[in-house]
C-alpha cells in the first residue's frame, strides 16, 4: 500500500525525521539492539580474569613497573571512565602504586583533549588518581625513532609510551574502513604513533584496495601487528558495545589473539544482513561520529557497499567542529581525482601524507557515486573542497536526488553509519 514512511535518524543533539515513501524505500539499517544483562564493571572484571592469549595481569606486571595505559579519545564511545577504575585497582592489587601509572591517550592525528574533556572522558576518580596526557604526533622531541617495518612504514612511538616497563591499551572494536575493524593495535598505529607512520599506512590502506571495510586480515592490519610487537605491547582490554553503548563483551588480553575474538563478537551487532540491494540513494547517516567531518567521513564506507554505480550518496553531518582542527588543508587538493593527489604526495607537494590518503579514499567514492553533504558545520565552500555538493537541509537534498535520478529512485537509509558493517 502505498504511503510514507517516517524514518527517525539521530542528528546531534536532534532527531531529524525524513519522509520517504514506502515504494521508493528498500530498506532502514541499524546496529542489532541487543539488551545488556550484568553489569558493565561485571564483564570487564571477569574479561581481566580470563585473559585471551597471555597470562593474568596481576601475573605480567610486576611491583614497581612504570605502567602506561594507552586509551582512546574523546572521538570514541568506549566508556574509559567504567574501565580504567578496574585495571587501575587492578594493578595496585599487584603491586603498583598509582604514582607508577600514567594515562597517555591515543589521539592519532586527532586534536589534543582540553582538560574539561579529559574529565569528562575518564572521570574524575582517574584523573584524581593517576597523571592523564594527551599523545603529541607532530613533536619529534617526544618520539622515538624505531626504523622501518619490513614493508618500509617508519615507525615513530610516543617516547613516553616507550619507556614504560608495562604497556596496556584500552579501546572498543567497530567496523573500519582503513584496517577492518578499529580496537587492537589501532591503539599504537595511529593511537600513539607519529605523522609520518600514520600517513604511511593510511596512504596503504587507499592504494591497495578501496576499503577494508570487515576484513579482519589485511595488510594495514599487519602493518600495525607488526608495529606493537616491535614496541613489546603487554595486553589490551577491548570492549564490544551494544546497539546502546553498553558493554556486550569484553577481552582481555594479548594485542592481537585477544582483539580477533573481539572482532566475532562485533559481527553479532555491527554485521547487519540486507536485501542485497543496490540503492540509487544512499541516505548515511554520521551518528555517533558527529565532532567534525574527520569522524564523519565514516559514514561513507558502508554507503559506498550499498549504492549503485552512479547512484547519490547523501551524508547527515553536524560536524560542529568543521572539517578537522588538525589538518587544516585538506580542502586545498581533496577536491581532485585520487590519482592527482597521488602524484602529490609522491612529488613532495603535499606534507600531509594522512590527510591525502583520506582525500584519496573520498575521491574513489566520488568515482562511483555523487556525494552530497547536509551538515551546518560545513559550509559549501568548504563541501565544495572536499568535492561534494552542499544542502542545508536534508529535504532539500533528497528532493535534489530524486530530481536527478527520477522520481522511482530507491533509497536505502543507514542510521550510525560509522557502526555499520553491511553484509550483502
Amino acid at each position: 500500500m502505498a504511503g510514507t514512511v517516517e524514518v527517525n535518524v539521530p542528528f546531534s543533539s536532534e532527531t531529524l525525521t525524513l519522509q520517504v515513501s514506502r515504494e521508493n524505500l528498500i530498506e532502514v539499517l541499524k546496529p542489532r539492539s541487543f539488551s545488556s544483562t550484568g553489569r558493565d564493571v561485571d564483564k570487564v572484571r571477569d574479561a581481566i580474569r580470563n585473559p585471551i592469549g597471555c597470562k593474568s595481569l596481576r601475573e605480567m606486571v610486576k611491583s614497581g613497573d612504570r605502567v602506561v595505559i594507552v586509551a582512546d579519545d574523546i572521538t570514541r564511545v568506549t566508556p574509559t571512565n567504567l574501565i580504567l577504575p578496574v585495571l587501575l585497582d587492578e594493578l595496585n592489587h599487584a603491586g603498583v602504586d598509582d604514582s607508577q601509572i600514567k594515562v597517555v591517550i591515543a589521539l592519532g592525528t586527532h586534536r589534543p583533549m582540553d582538560k574539561g574533556e579529559i574529565r569528562e572522558k575518564f572521570g574524575s576518580e582517574v584523573v584524581g588518581r593517576v597523571e592523564v596526557l594527551n599523545h603529541v604526533f607532530r613533536d619529534s622531541e617526544q618520539l622515538v625513532d624505531l626504523g622501518v617495518t619490513d614493508n618500509g612504514t617508519p615507525v615513530h612511538i610516543n617516547r613516553k609510551v616507550l619507556e614504560a616497563d608495562f604497556k596496556l591499551g584500552v579501546g572498543s572494536i567497530f567496523p573500519h574502513h582503513i584496517c577492518g575493524y578499529s580496537g587492537g593495535s589501532k591503539i599504537v598505529q595511529p593511537g600513539i604513533s607519529g605523522e609520518e607512520t600514520t600517513g604511511a599506512t593510511h596512504l596503504l590502506s587507499v592504494t591497495t584496495k578501496r576499503n577494508y571495510l570487515g576484513v579482519a586480515e589485511n595488510i594495514v592490519r599487519r602493518e600495525m601487528d607488526e608495529i606493537s610487537r616491535e614496541i613489546d605491547f603487554n595486553a589490551v582490554l577491548n570492549v564490544v558495545l551494544n546497539g546502546e553503548n553498553h558493554v556486550y563483551r569484553a577481552f582481555f588480553g594479548d594485542i592481537v589473539k585477544a582483539h580477533r575474538e573481539g572482532v566475532k563478537a562485533v559481527n553479532e551487532i555491527y554485521g547487519v544482513k540486507t536485501k542485497g540491494l543496490k540503492a540509487d540513494i544512499v541516505v548515511s547517516n554520521s551518528y555517533p561520529a558527529d565532532i567534525d567531518w574527520w569522524q564523519a567521513h565514516k559514514s561513507l564506507y558502508p554507503a559506498d557497499k550499498l549504492v549503485r554505480e552512479g547512484g547519490i550518496i547523501i551524508v547527515l553531518a553536524p560536524c560542529p567542529e568543521h572539517i578537522s582542527k588538525t589538518h587544516v588543508d585538506i580542502t586545498d587538493y581533496a577536491w581532485m581525482k585520487p590519482s592527482e593527489i597521488l602524484g602529490k604526495i609522491k612529488r613532495k607537494e603535499i606534507e600531509d601524507v594522512v590527510a591525502a590518503s583520506l582525500a584519496i579514499a573520498w575521491g574513489k567514492i566520488r568515482e562511483r557515486a555523487e556525494v552530497v553533504l547536509v551538515s551546518p558545520g560545513v559550509t559549501p565552500d568548504e563541501a565544495s573542497g572536499l568535492g561534494f555538493k552542499h544542502f542545508e537541509e536534508a529535504e532539500e537534498a533528497l528532493e535534489y536526488a530524486f530530481k536527478k535520478i527520477g522520481r522511482k529512485a530507491k533509497v536505502t537509509v543507514l542510521t550510525r553509519a560509522p557502526e555499520l558493517l553491511p553484509i550483502t
